[in-house]
């Protein structure tokens, strides 16, 4: 990734994780003020922490996976080109990246359905 893509997509991560912040920020001050004295809260905030882990957990992962899907796709586009029989190579490697977004998706359903 060059620079100019760099400084095009860090303000949008920088807003991505505020946006993803204010859930949890409002939902600690709802629980923290609809709490009877010397009553612990951390439930709640459990839950809006894991719901926000399985959210960055996929979108990241969609991310990077759909870089990687570009790509490995472009490349391949021009080695098939240059030699067809190169087809099941290809593809595996596209395949690959795939596999990136399916490991985030397994790792947001661990996080949301597992008791910690």
């Amino acid at each position: 990734m060059n620079r100019r893509t760099m400084l095009k997509i860090i303000p949008l991560i920088a807003i991505a994780a505020i946006m993803t912040m204010i859930p949890l920020i409002l939902h600690a001050q709802a629980t923290n003020a609809t709490a009877k004295a010397g009553e612990y809260v951390g439930s709640g905030l459990t839950t809006s922490g894991k719901a926000i882990g399985a959210g960055l957990a996929v979108g990241l992962a969609g991310i990077g996976a759909g870089y990687a899907i570009g790509v490995a796709g472009a490349s391949g586009l021009s080695a098939l080109t240059e030699k067809p029989e190169m087809m099941s190579q290809v593809l595996l490697i596209v395949a690959l990246g795939e596999g990136v977004a399916i490991y985030g998706l397994l790792i947001s359903i661990l996080v949301l359905f597992t008791k910690f």
